[in-house]
């Protein structure tokens, strides 16, 4: 789901959910899931810290693996515990969220949650859809059919290849071939068609001829679409794969040019004390939604990570900690906020669906966007967690954790999860408690060429 609701490219999301109206996304606040007794402590039992992180990414996890779609094993868009879905969309899978939902698999073999050859034979089920399912120029769409396979257009000219989701779903795979590129010979099989399928991806035709990746391509509209992506928002990671790319890579030019706009990313901007490091498109002199601390983050490791541009530990440490103060300034004096309650990022909302940021604070808070930046700042992302299962957990916990938002002030609660909000949660705590997504993703050699090939530097390259 494209998220940058106030930068040009993500316009669409925006249409699409701003059509649902408020009973649509709005459920009762008294209705607890019978579902999670097993997972859930009871009422007087206090949790360690350790043991509540891995309650919330095993319980979390669990939307990609008993709710993942049935015939392809892919994220569905959406999970509803209500029951009321926008029409015929059960069955739709969405890219990003696999992605996200491939590295929350091997956090879940890591972590036991399944053992390893459950975790391959249901990867085994999810590559074997994605390599029959409709592509363009090697680029799979946002939303597709899990029954299937075919492309659902997330809008009428977005009906075919979308490079973003694609940068997010390839970074999972790769994560996942490098976890198991030294198994048995069925795990050797899968990694062998990881790498196929990832190499097939054409980044070099997404320029349209330009030194700049554009976000769509439609067999039917061209590129009427007309997104070239530049940033700042989520969308580092498909620059780094597409100068990555061993077979349709593209020169740093597209990178320098299109994405760092030749130097003008950067900003001198500073909010609550802290510099705002590069430009925030749409957010100017302030921070987007949370999830641009995130997504591209999953497996791009941001520790010692810099370039001529930016710290990246820096630019993200520093984004979570302006949203951090500004929802303990809480200058609308909405009910909740405060220390343990946190982090504004593109969610449901009570009017349907909401980019949520300091400049467009509805008072909607979504557990994502503190639980996924953990790695960011562990106590107060671990404070925020301990209140909500705590202390609000009839009202916020369900069968695949907390759900996707709330509004203490509006008396709003929502019995619903959206996958790209809930894939980022297990994996970015697997990453600040061990770092095993990071150093996988890492490790891969063609990510290693494509890092050095744009200048970068971390302590994760080999010399």
């Amino acid at each position: 789901m494209k998220r940058t609701l106030l930068a040009i490219p993500l316009l669409a999301a925006q249409l699409f959910y701003g059509c649902q109206t408020s009973s649509e996304t709005s459920t009762s606040t008294t209705d607890a899931s019978d579902s999670q007794a097993d997972t859930t402590a009871s009422a007087d039992q206090i949790l360690s810290d350790d043991e509540l992180l891995t309650l919330v990414q095993k319980q979390t996890f669990q939307y990609f693996w008993d709710g993942a779609e049935p015939n392809s094993g892919l994220a569905p868009e959406r999970i509803h515990m209500d029951g009321v879905y926008p029409q015929n969309d059960q069955t739709v899978v969405t890219t990003g969220a696999t992605g996200f939902g491939l590295m929350a698999i091997v956090v879940g073999m890591e972590r036991g949650f399944i053992t390893r050859e459950e975790g391959v034979k249901h990867l085994q089920k999810m590559m074997n859809f994605l390599e029959k399912a409709d592509r363009f120029h090697g680029a799979w769409s946002h939303w597709i059919q899990g029954e299937t396979g075919k492309v659902k257009p997330f809008g009428k000219k977005d009906n075919g290849g979308d490079l973003v989701e694609t940068a997010f779903l390839v970074q999972g795979m790769l994560t996942v071939r490098e976890y198991l590129k030294d198994g048995n010979e069925q795990e050797k099989a899968l990694v062998a068609q990881i790498d196929k399928l990832w190499k097939e991806v054409d980044w070099n035709w997404y320029r349209n001829g330009k030194n700049v990746l554009y976000w769509h391509w439609s067999p039917e509209y061209n590129w009427e679409m007309n997104f070239p992506v530049t940033g700042y928002n989520e969308c580092l990671i498909m620059y780094v794969l597409a100068a990555s790319s061993p077979t349709h890579g593209v020169p740093a030019e597209v990178y320098h040019e299109g994405w760092a706009k030749n130097g003008a990313i950067k900003s001198d901007a500073k909010a609550y004390g802290r510099d705002v490091v590069l430009g925030h498109n749409g957010h100017e002199g302030t921070v987007g939604p949370m999830f641009w601390a995130h997504y591209s983050y999953l497996g791009l490791d941001p520790r010692g990570l810099k370039d001529k541009y930016a710290d990246y530990w820096k630019l993200n440490q520093n984004h979570t900690m302006i949203q951090y103060d500004y929802c303990m300034d809480n200058p609308k004096d909405y009910e909740g906020y405060g220390k343990d309650m946190w982090g504004l990022t593109s969610s449901y909302s009570p009017n349907g669906y909401a980019g949520h940021s300091p400049k467009n604070d509805l008072g909607v808070i979504a557990p994502t966007a503190a639980l996924s930046s953990y790695p960011y700042a562990k106590e107060e992302s671990l404070r925020m967690m301990r209140h909500m299962y705590e202390d609000m957990r009839d009202k916020v916990w369900g069968e695949y954790g907390f759900y996707d938002a709330f509004s203490e002030e509006k008396n709003w609660y929502t019995q619903r999860y959206l996958g790209i909000d809930q894939g980022p949660i297990p994996v970015m705590i697997e990453n600040g408690r061990t770092g095993l997504l990071w150093d996988l993703f890492m490790s891969a050699p063609e990510v290693q060429a494509g890092l050095k090939k744009l200048g970068f530097e971390s302590p994760q390259l080999k010399k």
